[in-house]
């Protein structure tokens, strides 16, 4: 296969047993990337068979909590499970660079115990922090990774990402509502990867805060129809809000099924697809 994806997290910010929080694998011509780096990103990544050690690249898509509260723990496994020092490259939007710089200071008194304690720890994390806009994040050995912009307005600026690797192509969108980068994204992809709200149990919370995520969220109807513009070959349903209860898989799928003719995935954790 040219690109393997697995869905460490498909939950959403409010825990549950599970499902972790946000972050999608992503493997394609030797290079082993992260998306996301959500709750418990690091049991899920040892679950698919991955140690941080081995992340070349963490692609963020947007520097909400849930996407990123356990960068840190990222960092820090990569950082001491290494014989060697070993360079973690993190892209993210703007505002990427403040966020690792804080992440990094909390973690000063945990690094300066461990250099302490280890002889053999001699080098601090080694991270390459860079900001990107919309257009090529990096073309290396035969994987080339294309950011847009997306709309999850408040929160801006998003990018979502398009992989591709022996002329296959993944979308991996973050949270967003339908808009022109994310049409360009998902323009004759073979899979694409969405955060999924289901407006009818939604709108019917009595929560006026839980309401508000309608409105910066991609609604399962909206997702299969933008795999529908793309002409994509599969879509893929993650991050699903409300959380789903058990058995309504096939209540989603249907809600999808109504406007994509293609392949429907229904994302639970370590859920893989392959290209």
């Amino acid at each position: 296969m040219a690109i393997d994806v697995v869905l460490l997290g498909t939950g959403n910010p409010l825990p549950d047993s599970n499902r972790a929080g946000a972050a999608t694998l992503v493997r394609a011509g030797g290079r082993t990337m992260l998306v996301d780096a959500g709750r418990a990103v690091c049991m899920r990544l040892a679950a698919a068979g991955v140690i941080p050690l081995m992340l070349d690249d963490v692609l963020l898509t947007h520097l909400h909590s849930d996407h990123i509260c356990d960068l840190n723990d990222v960092i820090t496994t990569h950082w001491v499970m290494g014989p060697m020092p070993k360079s973690l490259r993190v892209f993210g939007p703007p505002r990427t660079q403040d966020v690792v710089a804080g992440l990094r200071a909390m973690l000063q008194p945990d690094i300066e115990y461990r250099i302490a304690h280890h002889a053999d720890l001699t080098w601090e994390p080694q991270l390459d922090v860079r900001e990107i806009a919309p257009g090529l994040v990096f073309d290396e050995s035969g994987v080339r990774v294309i950011a847009a912009r997306t709309d999850h307005r408040p929160v801006e600026p998003t990018v979502g990402y398009r992989v591709e690797c022996d002329g296959k192509a993944v979308v991996l969108a973050g949270d967003t509502v339908p808009c022109d980068g994310l049409d360009e994204l998902c323009r004759g992809a073979d899979i694409y990867v969405q955060t999924v709200l289901r407006v009818d149990l939604v709108g019917a919370a009595p929560v006026q805060r839980f309401r508000d995520t309608i409105d910066y969220h991609s609604t399962v109807a909206q997702a299969a129809q933008t795999a529908k513009r793309g002409g994509v070959r599969t879509l893929v349903l993650t991050h699903q809000i409300p959380t789903p209860f058990a058995g309504t898989a096939d209540e989603w799928v249907a809600l999808a099924r109504a406007h994509f003719d293609g392949e429907i995935v229904f994302g639970e954790d370590l859920v893989s697809v392959a290209v």
